[in-house]
């Protein structure tokens, strides 16, 4: 039987927390009657965006505005009314970051279709649970779009050296052909090795001047260890500020035995996992 399209009258029925699902918005806490999130619309600690489960509207007690869930779409997506209609008409969420934990870590038939500077309002509240600020993820990421199986999603993305992506939001972690690592030279005499994206942003975060001082090498994966050895030489000294797993501590151990100018620098953060996990905590304490 042929899907009828859906209109605006029946549109206005659809549930505000399912579209909110869809764009990777979830609630912070929800009653019997209503539910509250971080505002899609900027970054937040505190929620501040009520959903009326009873009404179906929307209220941003931030900005003083409410709607109904047309409104929130076309707002969100920053797309017209039309658009709106045949987004929340398609049986499943092409927008949304629920989806992208259904597939695995082989990235044959990802797209890459758009690269902009991040400003989806998911993204950002992600990178806002992370304890990174907008304004540094901007330096070093982008927000990279890709299709996949004909769907559309959108990620936080590294380019690495051969000019591929680390692609990650809330719930996914994946990479895009070609993979390697990522090299950032300012021709200095200091390197800095770390494992992630995310570790990378938190060395941003906790250390700034150390990062403009310095190249950083981000691994991105493990396997390039021996890849990146060849930059070694053309350094004086290079700190490693890497987790405090088992294949950190492998990595440590070897690169600090094989090397005389390789130095462990992870102490500082040596009762957590990782450098992010140690900003995190420094920023509920």
């Amino acid at each position: 039987m042929m899907k009828r399209k859906i209109n605006c009258e029946s549109a206005r029925a659809f549930p505000i927390e399912k579209a909110l699902a869809k764009l990777g918005h979830f609630p912070q806490r929800t009653t019997e009657k209503e539910a509250w999130f971080l505002s899609p619309f900027r970054s937040e600690t505190q929620a501040s965006f009520k959903v009326s489960k009873t009404r179906n509207r929307w209220y941003d007690h931030g900005e003083g505005v409410g709607g109904n869930v047309i409104d929130l779409i076309c707002r969100i997506l920053n797309c017209s009314v039309k658009e709106a209609l045949v987004y929340l008409n398609q049986d499943r969420p092409s927008f949304s970051f629920q989806q992208q934990q259904h597939f695995n870590t082989n990235d044959i038939g990802i797209t890459v279709t758009k690269v902009q500077n991040i400003k989806h309002p998911a993204l950002i509240q992600y990178l806002n649970l992370r304890g990174i600020p907008l304004p540094i993820a901007k330096v070093y990421c982008h927000e990279v779009w890709y299709s996949f199986k004909n769907s559309k999603f959108f990620t936080i993305g590294l380019r690495n050296y051969n000019g591929g992506w680390e692609l990650r939001n809330r719930i996914f972690k994946n990479g895009c052909s070609p993979k390697s690592y990522t090299y950032l030279r300012n021709n200095n005499k200091q390197l800095i090795v770390l494992e992630g994206m995310f570790d990378l942003l938190s060395l941003a975060v906790l250390n700034e001047n150390l990062i403009k001082v310095s190249d950083v090498l981000v691994l991105n994966s493990v396997a390039f260890v021996k890849d990146v050895e060849v930059h070694f030489s053309n350094y004086e000294v290079i700190g490693l500020y890497l987790d405090h797993d088992e294949a950190g501590r492998n990595i440590t151990l070897y690169l600090t035995n094989k090397y005389r100018h390789v130095l462990d620098k992870s102490d500082g953060y040596k009762n957590h996992k990782d450098l992010n996990d140690f900003l995190c905590h420094e920023r509920k304490g």
